[in-house]
């Protein structure tokens, strides 16, 4: 069984100087902070790391430099997708995939495709794909959720490698662990969900919050994969009530105010984005004081 994906995934965020240029030195700071806490494997752009508004140049400059930048020498999942098949697949054949070890591949947006569709759409870039594809069912920002049914078929395919479930719909990450090879990955797309779909199969997550506090949640994540539900469920809570915080003015809105006051980036975002209000910030200063993250906080 692949184990390289099991564990904490972070969803690396992507920094921005106040000239909205990538801030690579700040990039470099998180790179170091979720090593230093024991996370699993690095996914670079996907949502959290801003993806829509990161150029193509932009996101080979931050692979080139992750792949360069990598002290533990963690596993890289990289975004590749989008909601025009013809140029995802084009989009793999300028892709240096040397030090890439699997690719996230969102749902297509906006078109809401039907199932045919969906399968048709995932098998082209699976076969095009020189690495492993998790497949990525979000169905708040795609419009369309697949279904436990397709991705079930589409995990027959033999580059097809797991799903990060966004869905947040907790029957069908049931269904999917129910259905699907025994081999093939279920991974939480969700931080607050991520020990419940541990304890009916999920191998772990790709993680939001785990930019800011790789070590507490790696250590909850890896207590439920040993059994040690009592542990990570009492861990669980120290999250629950900062989780919403984070996406209330939108993902990595929140997630990069954490990061500034911990003092590792700034939390510049790029437009439609908009940087988190004073007062979403205090608030957050508060909850993470009262849950016991304030060791942490700078």
């Amino acid at each position: 069984m692949n184990t390289r994906f099991h564990g904490v995934g972070v969803a690396i965020v992507t920094p921005f100087n106040d000239d909205m240029t990538v801030d690579f030195d700040g990039f470099g700071r998180v790179v170091q902070h979720i090593s230093d806490g024991g996370v699993d494997y690095v996914v670079l752009q996907g949502t959290t790391g801003e993806s829509p508004t990161v150029t193509k140049t932009e996101k080979k400059q931050l692979l080139q430099y992750l792949k360069e930048n990598n002290p533990k020498k963690l596993p890289i999942v990289y975004g590749v997708g989008g909601n025009v098949t013809p140029e995802v697949v084009a989009s793999m054949k300028e892709t240096d995939f040397e030090g890439v070890d699997a690719i996230l591949s969102v749902c297509p947006y906006y078109n809401k495709p039907g199932k045919r569709g969906v399968i048709e759409h995932f098998t082209r870039i699976a076969d095009a794909s020189p690495v492993p594809v998790i497949l990525y069912n979000i169905p708040p920002r795609t419009g369309i959720n697949m279904s436990a049914e397709t991705i079930c078929t589409l995990a027959e395919h033999p580059n097809i490698i797991g799903v990060k479930e966004a869905s947040c719909i907790i029957e069908q990450c049931m269904e999917i662990a129910r259905d699907k090879p025994e081999d093939f990955l279920l991974i939480s797309g969700d931080d607050v969900q991520a020990v419940p779909i541990i304890s009916i199969g999920g191998v772990g997550v790709m993680s939001v919050i785990a930019n800011a506090f790789p070590t507490k949640f790696s250590e909850m994540i890896h207590a439920a994969l040993r059994g040690d539900f009592a542990f990570a469920q009492k861990e669980l809570g120290h999250f629950l009530r900062i989780d919403p915080l984070l996406y209330e003015e939108g993902n990595p809105v929140g997630i990069k105010k954490i990061l500034e006051i911990l003092g590792l980036i700034s939390s510049n975002v790029r437009l439609p984005l908009y940087p988190a209000a004073d007062e979403l910030g205090e608030r957050m200063r508060a909850v993470l004081q009262q849950d016991k993250l304030v060791e942490l906080v700078a």
